[in-house]
């Protein structure tokens, strides 16, 4: 962890009042877990709404494709790839970006600063 590096404060996270019902849900399931990893800040909070929005973008488009399938047939009977796929192919690009921002897979943790580390047990940390 680089000493100079900034250090926001993290006491207003709230998710923005304009965030989609499936957006607001799926933010609930993250935001806690970056707070216990030191990575959430208050600078952070669009950039985690992006994140949130392009989840719930491709969970819409990826219920579709469960519902319709990933072929769907033109008014002339052919069949075409539904066009939920690009939809849901565009938003899991975004939402990958987002995922590496924070370090939510396992090969980006390795790059993000500022996450706190459990210190290390010291057998004479009780003296």
């Amino acid at each position: 962890i680089r000493g100079d590096e900034a250090k926001p404060d993290s006491d207003q996270i709230a998710p923005p009042e304009d965030l989609s019902p499936e957006a607001l849900k799926h933010w609930a399931t993250v935001v806690g877990h970056l707070k216990a990893a030191g990575v959430m800040t208050n600078l952070d909070v669009q950039a985690l709404a992006l994140y949130c929005e392009s989840y719930a973008m491709w969970r819409q488009a990826h219920d579709e494709i469960k519902r319709r399938g990933p072929i769907v047939e033109t008014p002339n009977g052919f069949p075409t790839q539904s066009p939920y796929m690009q939809i849901a192919n565009k938003a899991f690009d975004q939402m990958q970006k987002m995922l590496t921002e924070f370090g939510m897979t396992p090969g980006s943790r390795t790059r993000v600063s500022g996450v706190k580390e459990k210190p290390a047990e010291n057998r004479f940390s009780q003296f």
